[in-house]
């Protein structure tokens, strides 16, 4: 592949990361009740609205929500990751299997949803070590609390530290590597 294949990988990659990613903090949000109204003074609330509402609220006329889980955030999160793999296929000559391509956009929204976790717990921990009192802090805080919860229940305090946070990012980078290694396989089985 040559360079301008790269360049246009590149950009696919960071335009949909960016919007697919988004869809993933509307779901988790929604998901942990966090306010997400204009009157609510959440600070990325019209960020979010503005990067997904285009996408989002059609597909919830067809997808319903489960719960608290808005389905129409996550649809919407896979079919851009889904567009991002059938775009570079294309380019590539179709030189795999669509279902490859389907796989490819799956296992891309779990590693999407890992290091989205893993970037949101990496702030916490440094804003935790400022001490500071801010709307966003309190966000983060309310968004890593449901995963560093069951961990503080094992991990006890070390010398007055808090070590969940590099717990869970160690956890979470074990996932990852679980993750591509069921990614292969499935690839495999797909390909055979």
């Amino acid at each position: 592949m040559g360079p301008l294949y790269q360049i246009v990988s590149l950009l696919l990659e960071v335009a949909a990361g960016l919007v697919a990613g988004v869809c993933l903090l509307r779901l988790y949000m929604q998901h942990q009740r966090i306010p997400m109204s204009a009157r609510s003074g959440n600070p990325l609330a019209k960020f979010i609205f503005a990067m997904t509402d285009w996408l989002v609220l059609p597909l919830r006329r067809v997808v319903p929500a489960a719960g608290r889980w808005d389905l129409a955030s996550l649809v919407a999160a896979f079919l851009v990751q889904l567009a991002e793999f059938m775009i570079l296929w294309l380019l590539a000559g179709m030189a795999s299997s669509l279902l490859s391509v389907v796989v490819l956009a799956a296992f891309g929204l779990v590693r999407m949803a890992l290091s989205g976790l893993t970037g949101l717990v990496i702030v916490y921990a440094i804003l935790s070590w400022v001490q500071t009192q801010s709307m966003v802090a309190d966000l983060l805080e309310r968004l890593v609390m449901p995963v560093l919860t069951p961990i503080r229940r094992v991990v006890p305090l070390v010398g007055g530290f808090d070590l969940s946070p590099l717990v869970l990012l160690v956890l979470l980078q074990i996932a990852g590597i679980v993750l591509g290694s069921v990614q292969a396989g499935v690839l495999a089985m797909v390909r055979a």
